[in-house]
């Protein structure tokens, strides 16, 4: 993009991101570099060059683009090609392909490319069945045996480096992540992103964390730990005793967006995100958001999905989520959040982890 969607957040706001995104510790992993160990993790309809941004600047170390068809940019589709903008203010971002074929895929990774991501991730994890159906994401961990040759007709196409997202199998009789990752290896795959669970787990039960330690510590590829870590005091306690390179954060980000940042809070600290801050994280959001695109229904589908998610916690969240899908113009959506959010006043969140949320999965 000719012009950064970046915009400096309040002294007050910007002082606490500071202080805690000092204490993130740079990694190298093969032979690309991270400003920190928590990742955004991709997601489909989310992880835009708006979203990523956000998320960098409040904390996360790397992020990745949501999941791109290699047909869709091969046929040039508009669309498509939206999704491969990066903001030049992002700094460590990498674009995620899916596809089953080899030419396809490294034809489109040679074109995603020209956008300047930082590597190119292949998709190896989507349970979905419209992508599975067509051999693409986790359904490509079914036949290590093609493996290779694709893995090293994607690499020869690009200049950047290559890594894999994967599960750790297609069932709980097909756990192969190890055999996947050793092959990857072989072809030059510079790391890989392992959630910890099986496809036919979709996002149902929870993440096999013991597995993947045990993974981490045999993978001759760096490894990023990815599944259930959706609070800050999980992710500080993984963090610190874990044997994965990295981890990564998915739905965890979407009703905390500061969950990176509150990773490194110390325990006799009393640092806290209230409510004023999500609502300047919200107008940040809508700013960025409405830089990126001008249509209308995107931002309005967007904005309300991520302010919904953003309250969830704070007090009167039913009948404020209620009345936010129920107001058509945006303005008034805006209107009605900001009431909503400084209402609310400096109360900390209460999220209930237990019930379900994004059971269905973003990819």
């Amino acid at each position: 993009m000719e012009n950064s969607l970046y915009r400096p957040f309040s002294n007050e706001l910007q002082s606490k991101i500071d202080l805690l995104s000092s204490r993130k510790t740079p990694i190298k992993m093969g032979e690309i570099s991270f400003s920190g160990r928590l990742f955004l993790a991709p997601m489909a309809s989310i992880c835009n060059a708006p979203f990523r941004l956000l998320m960098e600047q409040l904390g996360a170390g790397g992020t990745v683009s949501e999941l791109i068809s290699c047909h869709g940019i091969n046929h040039g589709n508009q669309k498509t090609m939206d999704m491969l903008r990066i903001d030049k203010a992002e700094k460590n971002v990498g674009i995620q392909l899916f596809g089953e074929d080899t030419e396809s895929m490294a034809i489109a990774a040679q074109k995603a490319c020209e956008f300047s991501p930082k590597f190119i991730d292949i998709n190896m994890g989507c349970p979905v069945r419209k992508v599975v159906t067509k051999g693409g994401g986790s359904a490509l961990m079914q036949d290590p045996s093609k493996l290779g040759k694709f893995f090293a007709g994607v690499k020869k196409a690009i200049n950047v480096p290559l890594t894999i997202k994967i599960r750790t199998g297609w069932d709980e009789q097909s756990i192969n992540a190890l055999e996947i990752i050793n092959i990857a290896n072989s072809e030059g795959v510079e790391m890989v992103a392992v959630h910890g669970r099986t496809r036919s787990q979709q996002y149902r039960g929870h993440a096999n964390w013991e597995l993947l330690e045990s993974l981490a510590t045999e993978s001759p590829l760096p490894l990023i730990g990815n599944g259930d870590l959706h609070s800050a005091k999980i992710v500080k306690e993984r963090l610190q005793k874990t044997n994965c390179e990295a981890l990564m954060l998915a739905r965890g980000p979407l009703r905390n967006p500061f969950i990176f940042l509150e990773s490194f809070i110390k325990d006799d600290e009393d640092i806290i995100f209230d409510s004023k801050d999500y609502l300047e994280v919200i107008k940040t959001y809508y700013d960025y958001l409405s830089n990126f695109t001008e249509r209308e229904k995107t931002l309005s589908v967007q904005m309300k999905k991520h302010i919904v998610w953003f309250a969830a916690g704070f007090p009167n969240t039913a009948k404020f989520r209620s009345r936010i899908y129920q107001t058509k113009e945006l303005n008034d959506v805006m209107n009605l959040t900001e009431d909503y959010f400084l209402s609310v006043g400096s109360r900390n969140k209460q999220l209930n982890l237990d019930e379900p949320f994004m059971t269905g999965g973003h990819g």
